[in-house]
């Protein structure tokens, strides 16, 4: 992911904004979740640092 921070340097990237620093947790966690299974489906690994 973005010069290696993981998915949630993604997140932060494009919706930094609106659902970092605790301002939406639960979308966070709903991208991170969908995230985990397209992981699953291409049987390879999430890495660290899902969240924002």
């Amino acid at each position: 992911m973005v010069n290696g921070h993981g998915f949630g340097e993604t997140i932060r990237s494009i919706n930094g904004a609106l659902e970092c620093g605790g301002r939406n947790p639960a979308q966070v966690q709903s991208r991170v979740n969908a995230y985990q299974r397209f992981v699953q489906i291409l049987g390879t690994t999430p890495g660290g640092n899902l969240s924002c």
